[in-house]
């Protein structure tokens, strides 16, 4: 059983990994992940490849083909990533987080100790470029929803309640 988890940041898609992953008893790979084990691989720290990765396609390109590629070789993988959904073919149930933008702003604004005001404008930058980006490099447009199996609000949801919701769904798959 191959499952993709995307959502906008704040959203909460390593927690529900995590939960779902210890829930299952299924691994999970994010595409931070991926990107620690890229940086990894050139000698850099994650900061100085984060700079590298700035501007060249290349590496957008080369991490989502390696989450596709732990994909198709496993026979049973949680994949979190924004763009997982699109680039893991063999997906046997693809979800999306939604949550409301105060809710994340909150989430970020604590998470990465800033105020509410810094991380909206910061959320706002982020996803216009990110948008752009998954355009140019993929021509994926970010606001299409119709890839995904099941969207669950996690504004209304805990993890635990979430990852029961998808046990569930799983039965009737």
């Amino acid at each position: 059983m191959i499952i993709t988890i995307g959502g906008l940041a704040g959203t909460g898609t390593t927690t529900l990994a995590e939960v779902l992953s210890e829930k299952l008893d299924v691994p999970y790979i994010s595409a931070g992940f991926i990107f620690r084990e890229m940086a990894a691989e050139r000698g850099m720290t994650v900061l100085e490849f984060g700079e590298f990765a700035e501007g060249n396609d290349d590496i957008d390109k080369e991490s989502d083909k390696r989450q596709a590629e732990k994909a198709k070789s496993a026979e049973n993988l949680i994949v979190e990533g924004r763009l997982s959904a699109f680039f893991v073919d063999n997906a046997d149930l693809r979800i999306c987080l939604m949550t409301p933008f105060d809710v994340r702003s909150k989430r970020i604004a604590q998470r990465e100790d800033k105020s509410v005001e810094i991380a909206k404008e910061e959320i706002i930058t982020r996803e216009k470029s990110e948008a752009l980006r998954y355009k140019e490099i993929h021509n994926i447009d970010i606001s299409n929803m119709e890839i995904y199996d099941l969207i669950v609000n996690t504004d209304s949801f805990d993890p635990e309640s979430i990852s029961e919701i998808i046990i569930q769904t799983l039965k009737v798959i």
